[in-house]
């Protein structure tokens, strides 16, 4: 019997695109149908990976090296759905990551980040396929490693790791999701708006995800979530920079209580 360590391990590595999704993808299904055992010892030790899989392009780049372009052109409009796919594509590898890294967790939090890794993967699909409408591809701009350098960061710690990572990183998607959409609306991208929808609903469930195990991890460790919460965006350096406006109505969905989100607001 197939290892689920192992398996998550090879798909997060795996550097082509298409077959990154086609291990995602069989991964989800033999987790699902019972075919996958958990047995962290015969998977070997952890490792930090400081490069995941990824194809030769996109170019990594710092943030501020990033050309703004103009959505109203075509080439701003490619510019922009290819930065989608590159945040999806990187949700892969984040979601594998958790899978294959924190091995003392039920596994109910297997079953929970497999399916998120196999709906980042879809994504991932209709956002490429919306970028090749546009006569482009993913790799085709270049884009920065922002996502995955907090990944490295957050290796060590499952309550960094589900703090920083689904509730601070993926809740900001979350919140700027509806003005980007609102923004292909104007362009007649209804396509896109589609697509951002699919995400939007999907997301909003990813947090949720991420926020359940947080507050699982802080019980177990008899820690009160709300200022483990804090102060892990503290330790990051991140205190005052969890910006918004927020999406209050989904981000309670997404697990946040009033509390959070009234520090958030007030800059805690």
């Amino acid at each position: 019997m197939d290892n689920v360590f192992i398996r998550s391990y090879q798909a997060l590595c795996e550097n082509d695109v298409e077959c990154k999704l086609t291990l995602t993808h069989q991964l989800a299904e033999d987790w699902a149908a019972g075919l996958l055992q958990v047995d962290a010892a015969v998977a070997g030790q952890v490792e930090t990976i400081e490069i995941p899989g990824r194809p030769a392009q996109p170019e990594l780049v710092p943030p501020k090296a990033l050309k703004k372009r103009k959505l109203t052109t075509l080439l701003g409009q490619q510019a922009m759905v290819h930065a989608i796919a590159h945040i999806e594509f990187n949700a892969i590898n984040l979601a594998l990551d958790a899978v294959y890294r924190f091995r003392d967790m039920p596994d109910a939090f297997l079953s929970d980040w497999i399916q998120v890794a196999k709906e980042e993967a879809y994504h991932f699909s209709l956002v490429q396929q919306r970028l090749q409408d546009l006569g482009a591809h993913y790799g085709d701009f270049p884009a920065h490693n922002g996502l995955w350098a907090l990944a490295v960061e957050t290796d060590h710690d499952i309550l960094a790791r589900m703090a920083m990572v689904p509730r601070v990183m993926e809740a900001r998607g979350i919140d700027v999701n509806p003005g980007i959409s609102k923004k292909f609306e104007a362009i007649g991208d209804q396509q896109m708006v589609e697509v951002l929808a699919i995400i939007f609903r999907d997301e909003i469930g990813h947090v949720a995800v991420g926020s359940r195990w947080f507050q699982m991890a802080c019980q177990r460790q008899e820690l009160d979530s709300e200022e483990t919460y804090f102060e892990m965006i503290r330790q990051s350096g991140m205190a005052g920079k969890v910006r918004g406006p927020f999406l209050r109505e989904a981000r309670l969905q997404a697990g946040f209580s009033e509390r959070e989100l009234a520090r958030l607001v007030a800059g805690s």
